[in-house]
């Protein structure tokens, strides 16, 4: 970890440098959505293009949120080419992989202060994916993200076992925490049990994509129907304990789904989504987030061996989990893998070989279910905990691109 001084230089040269940036936008208001706004909705935007949001900003619009893909968009379009050599500079201490996870912090942080700038709203802000599993240092940078913007920054926080021990203090410490790449309503139910962060996510639009792109049925309402249980799960879970979680409907892939996801607590929604959104919405628009959306398999696929069930039931199994490890407090991620497996849940955090690991990294954001359909069937590995590993691994690779820039203009 670097020095607390060093931490303040950054911390000062982020605040410096996003000054006068960008002007606060003048939004204009459509009432079309606030039929969503009044079943309690936010509308946030899916986009770090600062250009691309301003021309569909509306006063409606209560927040945006960025991720490693998204930062990399915008990181290699060159307009901070100039500023990375500089913030090289302030990091001469450090060896190279520290200063480009520091140059990669310092680039979201003054990013997202420019979205907070125009925008004047919340602003979800991403981890270096090498963090991903270091609980320490996950703390350490919501901490400092937080102290540079604690008014609007939201802290996003990656899906891992590291991720759910990590989010714990984070919020002990009154940071909110975006828990994302979430596919399931077990996974959200166990996050919002154990970790109570303020958001968590089902990025419905990846579930849709890998049961239509295997075959599995055709792709429509698997992950409206997830959202929907997520929903349900969390709200329970939030009105038990007093603390409270927000369920987002993440990685939406068309308007329809703003429709049909109506009352949701919070949509994320890219540009070209709700952009076709201000067409059909009317502002009549009634709650949908308590249907039980029909997902059919496909000819030939049996739903007990794909166990698609696991999407949005939470099961006695999980909930015998969620208290063990709420009464132990496990202090790592093997520690809690460890329970997880000890309550019959191997497949929520499963293990992989070398080759596994590889594979999920090479086929991308949507995994080829012919590769993992045995160990799925033997509830070795799940739907949501495979998409899970390929969420990540997506963001790893495109963490990996901006990095590969930064490291040219440094060098």
């Amino acid at each position: 970890m670097i020095s607390t001084t060093l931490e303040q230089t950054i911390k000062e040269y982020v605040l410096e440098q996003s000054k006068g940036l960008v002007e606060l936008i003048e939004a204009g208001s459509d009432d079309k959505w606030n039929g969503l706004i009044n079943l309690g909705s936010e509308l946030w935007l899916d986009t770090g293009d600062i250009d691309g949001a301003s021309h569909i900003w509306i006063q409606q619009f209560n927040g945006l949120t960025t991720n490693n893909t998204l930062l990399n968009k915008e990181i290699q379009k060159g307009i901070y080419d100039d500023l990375i050599p500089q913030a090289n500079n302030i990091l001469s201490d450090l060896d190279e992989k520290e200063r480009i996870i520091e140059i990669a912090f310092i680039l979201n942080a003054l990013h997202g202060l420019k979205l907070v700038e125009r925008f004047d709203r919340k602003v979800s802000v991403e981890l270096h994916t090498d963090l991903a599993h270091n609980i320490e240092a996950t703390i350490a940078y919501a901490q400092r993200y937080h102290d540079i913007c604690p008014d609007k920054f939201i802290i996003k926080v990656p899906l891992t076992p590291s991720g759910l021990i990590a989010t714990r203090q984070i919020v002990k410490k009154n940071i909110p925490v975006n828990f994302t790449i979430g596919f399931s309503a077990r996974q959200n139910y166990i996050a919002a049990a154990f970790a109570h962060p303020a958001y968590v996510n089902v990025f419905l639009g990846r579930l849709n994509a890998y049961f239509a792109d295997n075959g599995l049925s055709d792709g429509r309402y698997v992950g409206e129907k997830a959202t929907c249980a997520s929903q349900r799960a969390v709200k329970q879970v939030s009105e038990e304990s007093g603390q409270v979680t927000r369920q987002i409907a993440a990685s939406m892939r068309n308007e329809q789904q703003i429709i049909d996801l109506a009352g949701v607590d919070v949509y994320t929604i890219p540009v070209k989504v709700a952009t076709a959104g201000f067409d059909i919405l009317t502002g009549n628009e009634e709650r949908r987030i308590t249907a039980d959306y029909p997902v059919t398999p496909s000819p030939g696929i049996d739903e007990t061996d794909i166990h698609m069930n696991l999407l949005w039931d939470v099961s006695q199994s999980v909930k015998d989990f969620v208290r063990v490890i709420n009464e132990m407090e496990p202090g790592t991620g093997t520690e809690l893998v460890a329970c997880a497996y000890q309550n019959n849940l191997q497949d929520l955090f499963p293990q992989l070989s070398a080759d596994e690991t590889q594979t999920i990294k090479t086929d991308g954001k949507i995994p080829i279910h012919s590769k993992w359909q045995t160990r799925i069937k033997n509830e070795t590995l799940a739907i949501d905990s495979l998409i899970n590993l390929a969420a990540l691994a997506s963001f790893e690779t495109d963490q990996a691109a901006l990095d590969e820039r930064v490291k040219r203009l440094i060098r």
